[in-house]
């Protein structure tokens, strides 16, 4: 019992043939190998089927867990009313896998259904699972704004939760690759999107899975990938047990990369512990950067290490460099874990006495008022990558080109509305595009006139 097998399957509603209407045949191989798949997960006789969709209820700080005993749902969307899909939900293993997870300290659970009928990215793979096996109930995970590594401990997890009830479980993880890999795709071509695909075929096609772990989020943002982390949850959900892999396909004719692989256990093994050998290279990598840290992260380090254990804000120290005494400028302090950003809380201009004042509301501010995150917890402080950028004088600019995204951070305004875009930031590489994200975080239309005022920063790391 337990675990007996993983897929790893796209989505593309066209493959339904009520909805590609010969379109389909496009991607051929792709249909073959869903097939084989589906074929391969009947072998296994499910009891419950775990199915990982990007498409489910997502939230930036909680996994979403199906509740209840049934759900429904169709492809009204894409002009295919008439085909539906039907599933009876295993309430008693989304039950046991709520315990483990509170257990864990991992924040997932059953509350916050907004949508009760299924997704795409969940009737796709079981319009082709339904063909071959039907006898098993369903457990509906949706995907989060967490780690990559929280990921991972869902899948463990899970993998524990079928152990415990002794359940015979097949685990789908359904997600696209890139969808950037044509100029005439749906979403344009990026370099990146064919990057992404050879490299996440390549890892998933040989089960490495702790290199899952190791893709950096820009290059995914960038990548217009979709299931990366559907597959790091199922990658999870094997931990420690051998695998026989199989790449079955892919192709991306339409501008999306389409992968199936197939991941069928063979028995258990110590040595594929991902995560601690990932954890664990991390740790070595970080204790380096921690010891390289100049006094301005330090200090920053030093106020969200006492305010997430104690709620407590710290006061000056008194061994600080005598500028952090002396001066007064705005500041941002930066935080991220897992290569992902965690939080960001800065002021443009100085708004206290010292810049060592600056430095430590803005790092409890960085830590715990950011509206985009949940506020950093104990168990994260480890993991936890900080910067500290100094803002210098703002100058008006009258052109664009007197801007240049490596050097210089920009602030728009309109008004009482103001937006600010520090510098050299990962995925931000035009001038264009640098002023349009500010203009959005500030909420001003594309159209609408702006000032716009250019600053340099001195970066602390």
């Amino acid at each position: 019992m337990g675990i007996k097998g993983a897929v790893m399957v796209p989505h593309p509603p066209i493959i339904i043939p009520e909805i590609g209407k010969g379109e389909e045949k496009k991607i051929q191989n792709t249909i073959n190998a869903y097939h084989q798949a589906a074929r391969r997960i009947a072998s296994w006789k499910p009891d419950t089927i775990v199915l990982l969709s990007p498409h489910q209820i997502m939230y930036g700080d909680y996994f979403h867990i199906s509740p209840g005993t049934e759900a429904c749902g169709n492809f009204g969307q894409f002009g295919a009313g008439d085909v539906t899909i039907r599933v009876s939900y295993d309430s008693g293993f989304v039950e046991e896998l709520c315990r483990q997870v509170q257990a864990q300290g991992l924040k997932a659970g059953t509350l916050g259904e907004k949508e009760k009928s299924l997704d795409h990215g969940t009737m796709v793979p079981l319009y082709f699972v339904n063909q071959y096996w039907k006898d098993y109930k369903l457990v509906r995970i949706g995907l989060s704004g967490l780690t990559p590594t929280m990921h991972y401990e869902l899948g463990q997890c899970i993998q524990e939760t079928a152990q415990i009830l002794e359940r015979r479980v097949a685990v789908i993880g359904s997600g696209d690759l890139s969808h950037r890999l044509k100029e005439d795709g749906p979403y344009g071509y990026h370099k990146e999107g064919p990057e992404f695909d050879q490299r996440i075929m390549a890892v998933m096609g040989n089960a490495d899975f702790e290199e899952l772990l190791k893709f950096p989020e820009d290059f995914c943002e960038t990548a217009g990938e979709c299931g990366h982390r559907s597959f790091i949850i199922m990658a999870g959900t094997l931990d420690r047990m051998a695998v026989k892999a199989e790449r079955l396909s892919y192709e991306g004719p339409f501008g999306v990369g389409y992968g199936v692989c197939c991941y069928e256990v063979t028995g258990a093994d110590g040595g594929r512990n991902f995560l601690d050998r990932y954890e664990e290279s991390e740790r070595k990598e970080l204790a380096v950067r921690h010891a390289k840290e100049d006094a301005y992260v330090k200090l920053a380090r030093r106020t969200i290490e006492e305010y997430v254990k104690t709620g407590e804000m710290i006061d000056v120290p008194k061994d600080l460099p005598r500028e952090l005494y002396d001066s007064r400028a705005g500041a941002f302090v930066s935080i991220k874990e897992d290569g992902r950003l965690r939080g960001c809380i800065g002021t443009i201009e100085a708004s206290y006495d010292s810049l060592a004042q600056e430095i430590i509301n803005n790092a409890v501010s960085a830590c715990c008022r950011d509206p985009r995150f949940s506020p950093v917890e104990a168990r994260e402080l480890e993991k936890l990558v900080i910067s500290v950028d100094v803002l210098g004088e703002m100058e008006q600019i009258t052109s664009l080109e007197e801007l240049d995204v490596k050097r210089y951070g920009v602030v728009v305004s309109k008004d009482s509305r103001r937006g600010l875009l520090l510098p050299n930031l990962a995925g931000v590489n035009t001038v264009e595009q640098q002023v349009t994200i500010a203009m959005q975080k500030a909420g001003i239309g594309e159209q609408e006139e702006v000032a716009v005022e250019r600053f340099e920063v001195v970066r602390h790391e």
